[in-house]
């Protein structure tokens, strides 16, 4: 390396890549969309250009077109796998990359998830994160009969009680990654005796009640789980405005943001910085990485005919919540260096279609990035995703001083 800054990079895996028309390239494989195959060799793709993580999509409906309903059409990928259970099923394939599956945390018990992502943990021997997401759609809600939820009219958003809507999602996802990192530190890290002459397989005393009482959850613990290599999973989530920002500020050790120039990426880091300060993080790291939709090939114009060629397939333009970006990798990389400068430490990219961009960034940019210094020739011997992303790994909340 040089003096620069490494920078961090990982991709986020969908289907067929972020373009609704990515299933139907030559290259693509819709028919394996549902096979541990496919995952296994999108995610060791990753894990040979030396990528820190891959985060993994999914959700409690249908994919949709539509931002509030449920779209009718049949020319989408739709249907997918449980991300956690694809992160479990790669994690014995992979040695180095951090797998961080999504959850929806507005339907999901926190108890439950807390034991799979420690799970996870142990399977890929200190690598596991979660991404928290929230599901305010009343069609999601139905699934489960539980609760019903008002319709979140965007034409409304910035209204009082549509904002108070939305707190409640992002605040109770909030106690809800409360609630898991509380449970990951209910066993010690000695915890577990294994004594076969005394008989004594587990020290009860270092096992803890975590007595968590709030407004979403009620939850007495411990966990059945003892505590996961990491101590604590990584948690990361996705922020488009303050009240997000303050999730990722309370609750995150990673956050991701969707910046459209340089600009606005500086603000949104110092929006989070500021949130971070709020909760009294203060001596804590959280990392924020800007989202990226990538379409990548040899030329600038042969990209964007790429794009234009997947937007007739589709039958409309493609847009997104985060920039497209169309160009080369070195083009790419020369973006990835100015927007640093922003105080970003890193980049989730979203591949617009798979394998095709998910190869772009690791056998094209990450060799540019490479030669400018700016990337890992090798992983370190850290071992962890914590480690790889310069995290300390937490002592035990609950150990006796």
């Amino acid at each position: 390396m040089t003096g620069n800054t490494p920078l961090h990079l990982g991709v986020a895996l969908d289907g067929a890549g972020w373009h609704p028309a990515a299933w139907r390239q030559a290259d693509a494989r819709p028919k394996e969309l549902f096979s541990p195959r496919y995952w296994a060799d999108l995610v060791t793709e990753a894990e040979a250009g030396l990528l820190d993580l891959v985060t993994i999509e999914d959700a409690l409906n249908l994919q949709s077109d539509e931002f509030a309903e449920q779209d009718a059409r049949a020319d989408r990928v739709r249907g997918r796998l449980d991300a956690v259970l694809i992160a479990a099923r790669v994690a014995p394939l992979t040695r180095h990359i951090g797998l961080v599956p999504t959850v929806i945390a507005t339907h999901t018990e926190p108890f439950h998830i807390s034991k799979a992502i420690a799970t996870l943990d142990y399977a890929a021997t200190g690598r596991a994160g979660v991404r928290v997401q929230v599901a305010a759609r009343n069609d999601t809600a139905k699934h489960f009969g539980r609760r019903e939820f008002p319709p979140i009219d965007l034409a409304r958003i910035n209204e009082p009680e549509v904002q108070q809507l939305v707190a409640d999602h992002f605040d109770e996802a909030a106690d809800y990654v409360q609630v898991l990192r509380r449970l990951w530190d209910s066993w010690e890290d000695d915890a577990e005796i294994r004594d076969v002459a005394t008989g004594r397989f587990v020290d009860r005393d270092k096992l803890h009640y975590i007595d968590f009482d709030g407004r979403w959850f009620s939850v007495k613990g411990p966990s059945i789980t003892p505590r996961p290599p990491q101590g604590q999973p990584l948690v990361a989530a996705l922020g488009h405005a303050d009240i997000p920002y303050r999730l990722i500020g309370r609750a995150a050790d990673l956050g991701f943001v969707t910046p459209h120039d340089a600009e606005q990426a500086a603000d949104l880091v110092a929006r989070i910085d500021e949130q971070r300060h709020t909760a009294g993080r203060q001596d804590e790291k959280i990392h924020v990485w800007a989202d990226l939709v990538v379409v990548l090939d040899d030329t600038e114009q042969a990209a964007r005919d790429r794009l234009a060629a997947l937007d007739e397939l589709a039958g409309t333009e493609y847009t997104s919540d985060a920039k497209i970006f169309t160009g080369t990798p070195a083009q790419l990389a020369d973006l990835l260096v100015q927007w640093q400068a922003q105080g970003l430490s890193g980049y989730r990219l979203r591949p617009a279609t798979l394998p095709h961009d998910l190869q772009r960034i690791t056998r094209g940019l990450v060799p540019e990035l490479q030669r400018r210094g700016l990337f890992r020739t090798e992983y370190p011997q850290s071992g962890t995703l914590r480690g790889l992303l310069e995290l300390d790994r937490p002592a035990n909340r609950y150990v006796r001083a």
